[in-house]
């Protein structure tokens, strides 16, 4: 007997079972045509995401159907004639609904609703915002450009041929009186999972195409923002070449600061809608990419169609950003600029505070050492005269000195030593404060 190898015995990490698992995450639903399909996304994140979950979660259990795991983003269940296939998107959440639809003439399918669908999805309420809502039929049906025609505007049909050439969708974007975007499939021997693909694939397709769209919104509304605060710097730039003057530049500083700030604020609620359009288009070219096969005759095919007026859009959501982008350094690089002149000017104001306060201590020595050189002379004079008492003195009790004589000559000793003392003592109060002298001889 040959021992097994026994994947437990491992430390798995701890995403493992998640990302290989992403794989099956979505599965494609095995359908059989004839059938009717509505599919309605709401837009919910946060909290609102939240409430549509729990809502959904409490569909559930009222008719007692097993509700979605806790962190499961898709949930297929059945109810009466209907499947409902749900799904929780980073965005928004689809809910889709699938019954047979035999009853009636083809012609009325696009206007008919199975009564108890009907009141599945009146039940069944969202605090999202709608976004989509579409409403797809899948007929057999051997000539799909004649019923294609009975059901659409011919001026913006547009067709598509599945690369097996055994399914043909028809569609012409426009939205009818209930609100609905109608798809056609006509299905020419599809088998199960690839009209469950095929289904799929086309949904996804409407689903994404108005999200990705939605930046074009968000760059039409900054467009005019973008403008005019480009003026606005081109005009502070100006401003900034003849400007002199500390407070005129601390006032231009302000405002080009502010500027920024107003800029940064709907930069950064565009950045996500300019990214997530960007990916959102990549899935719908993608999704085309992979159904489309050979030109149905007569009618432009769906990436031809909605490559008319997505690209320009597209175009359009790119080159906003852009320009953002591009304005964002511009913004910084005039702050920096300017910050650097006004920092210069409060540098030049302190270096010539810094003078004046240099040249006031030099006239303060200055003028001490003019009164030191009084003092000298006043020390010297109270010096000589208590001597010319001791003079007289000397002359009074006997002693052969003549007072006059022996107080002139003490003048010079006297004036002498007392500058001499005086000059030890500034020299070493100078030397103690390390502050360069001034000659004061």
């Amino acid at each position: 007997m040959v021992d097994e190898l026994d994947l437990r015995t491992f430390t798995p990490h701890p995403q493992r079972e998640a990302v290989l698992g992403e794989v099956h995450a979505r599965p494609f639903t095995r359908l059989v045509s004839p059938f009717s399909v509505i599919h309605l996304a709401f837009l919910a994140q946060g909290e609102a995401a939240t409430s549509d979950r729990c809502r959904f979660i409490d569909f559930c259990l009222e008719r007692n159907l097993p509700p979605p795991e806790q962190s499961a983003k898709l949930h297929q269940i059945v109810i009466g004639p209907a499947t409902l296939r749900w799904e929780q998107h980073s965005e928004f959440t689809t809910f889709t609904w699938i019954w047979s639809n035999t009853n009636g003439s083809p012609a009325d399918r696009f206007d008919e609703v199975d009564g108890t669908v009907l009141s599945l999805i009146r039940a069944l309420r969202q605090t999202g915002q709608l976004l989509v809502a579409i409403r797809l039929e899948v007929e057999q049906d051997s000539s799909p450009t004649r019923r294609a025609e009975q059901v659409f505007d011919k001026n913006s049909l547009a067709m598509v041929a599945t690369k097996s050439g055994a399914g043909v969708a028809a569609s012409d974007f426009r939205v009818d009186e209930k609100g609905f975007t109608k798809i056609l499939v006509c299905d020419l021997g599809l088998t199960s999972h690839d009209l469950g693909a095929l289904v799929q694939r086309l949904l996804e397709i409407e689903t994404y195409r108005p999200l990705a769209l939605l930046g074009l919104s968000a760059a039409l509304e900054l467009a005019p923002s973008v403008d005019r605060i480009d003026r606005r710097l081109v005009e502070a730039l100006e401003k900034m070449q003849s400007s002199e003057g500390l407070q005129f530049n601390n006032h231009l500083l302000a405002e080009l600061t502010a500027l920024a700030a107003s800029f940064e604020k709907g930069a950064t609620g565009s950045l996500f809608r300019f990214g997530a359009s960007r990916a959102y288009n990549e899935l719908v070219q993608s999704r085309l990419s992979i159904i489309e096969g050979n030109d149905v005759s007569g009618y432009p095919t769906w990436s031809s169609f909605l490559a008319r007026r997505m690209a320009p859009a597209m175009r359009t959501c790119a080159t906003v950003e852009d320009r953002q982008a591009a304005l964002s350094v511009k913004l910084a690089r005039a702050a920096d600029l300017l910050r650097t002149r006004v920092d210069v000017e409060i540098e030049r104001q302190h270096r010539d505070l810094l003078q004046a306060i240099n040249e006031r201590a030099r006239q303060q020595l200055r003028l001490q050492c003019t009164v030191e050189g009084l003092s000298v002379g006043a020390i010297g004079y109270y010096v000589v005269s208590l001597f010319s008492y001791l003079a007289k003195g000397a002359h009074d009790v006997g002693l052969r000195v003549e007072p006059s004589f022996l107080t002139a000559a003490f003048v010079p000793i006297a004036i002498g030593v007392i500058w001499l003392v005086s000059y030890n003592v500034r020299k070493r109060h100078l030397k103690h404060d390390d502050t360069p002298s001034v000659a004061c001889d």
